[in-house]
């Protein structure tokens, strides 16, 4: 009888759970991923030149701004995902930073369209300043806000629409970053090849417009989808919620901890409004801030719940990952600087096409674009008959593979550069073809479809249910480090080999890429990444999945009917 009554209480919310959501909703959403990221990835591969040769920044500085840029971008998605999480619900954050993104994007075509706008050159490192570096640097910092918000909170938006506890919505739910990625790539395909050439060729500002039509008409799509959304409410502040857990664990540090973790303090099933996680062995010092002290009551500051200290928990195994990746997106910020400036002068000509620099990653997008269906079609089934995985391989494999193919790309990116530099210097006139460039950026081409798609999917199914957004924000957050630390080393390793070669030059002074030794710098890269693969199997083979925290693995999910827990906070209305 009880059964009975617990499936007719469920009936309405199957039935809602089938008329909305699923792939059906996430296209208005793969529309929107590549609308924007084409112009997002044009920008990212060319803009570059935009600061080199209208904005009259010389190699270095036009190459640490494109990277400021681009990590504060990135960094600032933790913003969307903490708004997402916390105040607004995904699809309102998306929209909401999505204005401030086509409001940027205006500002640019603006600027670069008025020649009054534009900074006269000086011989200097950077030559913009007064009103002209107000607008200049306003409409960036806007940029990276709106993009940074919108990537924070879309991809936990999508992944929304699968229901990771139904078997059947979890197989969906890893195939749909695996689509995600092939609409981001037709998106970055087009961004690369149309929109730059007319932003090389043409002018800079019929480009930026390309982009700002774009990416309006990709935000109002998303709009039009809201019918078919399932929408979640956001929740606690997942900050908030991490320093009681921090706090408590303090002012509890001197008690001992119970003999059995059943006496620690846990809400009863039917006062849960989230989902509850298993108690874990690791970090037991955070245990403490679970522990009800004799004559108190449960209090918020004062005791904290068993799941509570466990998305703690969670969140500091992610930590190693997270710092584990970052010198590959240091790889990936070369492809989008020096490898371009190196593109530039390199021979453009195919036949008779000349061919934009920045054009060049258009080869690993489109090994991306080939290979993902085929790893999704072919690849992942019979993974899944072998590991009886959702995904085929679990998310940290796919990271791996994609760190192992990035310390190749670096490799292979100097030995192209000696190649050039040695031409270049022989005879300037006759310079080797710029498809030479294909080795190091198809590489890391397919080393980005392993590891973004790994790492997206990683946390957001790691991550506690009221910290999706913040959880998957994680992947940019590493992006952004990789590009800070771009920077860093760009301007350090100038510093020292400045003081240290004979020609008290640094590896990578001025202007002429010919008498630079950008080799040096991608094999000190490579080597970098070798080490930074060790350092990351270690963490990885001490991750503990929370799937295995909960009793059944992944071969259960992927086997076995399990049975659909009702929460309160899930699923909203479609207001908003």
């Amino acid at each position: 009888m009880a059964d009975h009554d617990a499936k007719e209480e469920q009936r309405p919310l199957n039935q809602w759970k089938r008329s909305k959501g699923g792939f059906v909703a996430s296209m208005f959403i793969f529309v929107l991923s590549a609308l924007d990221n084409m112009g997002f990835v044009a920008n990212m591969v060319s803009i570059v030149l935009y600061f080199y040769g209208v904005m009259h920044f010389d190699l270095a500085s036009s190459a640490n701004t494109l990277t400021n840029f681009m990590g504060s971008t990135y960094l600032l998605s933790l913003v969307g995902g903490f708004i997402s999480d916390t105040y607004l619900n995904r699809f309102t954050t998306c929209l909401l930073f999505g204005s401030l993104e086509v409001l940027a994007l205006a500002m640019l075509t603006v600027q670069a369209a008025s020649s009054h706008l534009h900074p006269e050159a000086c011989g200097k490192s950077s030559c913009v300043k007064g009103g002209i570096a107000g607008m200049f640097y306003t409409s960036l910092c806007l940029l990276a806000l709106g993009m940074g918000g919108v990537r924070g909170s879309m991809t936990a938006f999508g992944a929304d629409q699968f229901d990771e506890k139904d078997p059947t919505e979890a197989k969906a739910l890893a195939s749909f970053f695996n689509w995600l990625l092939l609409s981001s790539t037709v998106g970055a395909i087009t961004g690369v090849t149309g929109v730059v050439w007319v932003s090389t060729q043409k002018s800079w500002h019929w480009g930026f417009f390309i982009i700002t039509i774009a990416s309006s008409v990709g935000f109002v799509t998303l709009a039009l989808g809201k019918p078919f959304y399932r929408i979640k409410t956001p929740g606690d502040s997942p900050t908030l919620r991490i320093a009681q857990v921090i706090v408590v664990a303090f002012k509890n540090r001197k008690l001992s901890l119970p003999e059995s973790h059943g006496e620690l303090y846990e809400i009863s099933d039917k006062d849960a409004t989230t989902e509850k996680i298993t108690h874990t062995n690791q970090m037991r010092f955070l245990d403490k801030a679970a522990i009800i002290q004799e004559n108190s009551k449960p209090e918020a500051w004062k005791v904290c719940t068993v799941t509570q200290v466990e998305e703690v928990k969670i969140l500091t195994r992610m930590l190693p990952i997270v710092a584990s990746t970052i010198i590959l997106n240091t790889c990936m910020a070369q492809l989008q600087t020096f490898s371009v400036q190196q593109g530039n002068i390199m021979n453009l000509k195919l036949g008779s096409l000349t061919v934009p620099a920045p054009s060049i990653p258009v080869i690993p997008l489109v090994f991306i674009s080939v290979l993902v269906p085929l790893y999704e079609l072919f690849f992942v089934p019979i993974a899944r008959k072998i590991t009886h995985h959702p995904s085929g391989i679990t998310q940290l494999q796919r990271v791996g593979v994609g760190l192992v193919l990035s310390a190749i790309s670096m490799a292979v990116a100097g030995i192209v550069e000696v190649k050039r530099r040695d031409q270049g210097r022989k005879d300037p006139s006759r310079p080797i073809s710029l498809f030479w460039l294909s080795f190091q950026y198809g590489i890391f081409g397919i080393a980005d479809m392993f590891t973004l798609v790994g790492l997206l999917e990683f946390f957001y199914r790691e991550s506690p249910a009221n910290m999706k957004s913040l959880s998957t924000s994680f992947t940019w957050l590493s992006t952004a480090l990789g590009y800070f630390l771009s920077t860093v080393f760009v301007n350090v390793i100038n510093a020292v080999t400045k003081r240290i070669t004979p020609s008290k030059q640094g590896w990578l002074h001025g202007f002429d890429l010919n008498q630079n030794n950008l080799n040096l710098f991608y094999w000190f890269l490579a080597t970098l990444s070798c080490l930074n693969f060790f350092n990351y199997l270690y963490w990885a083979s001490k991750y503990k999945y929370k799937c295995e925290d909960s009793g059944p693995g992944f071969k259960a999910l992927a086997e076995m009917p399990l049975k659909r827990v009702e929460r309160k906070e899930d699923y909203g209305s479609d207001r908003e």
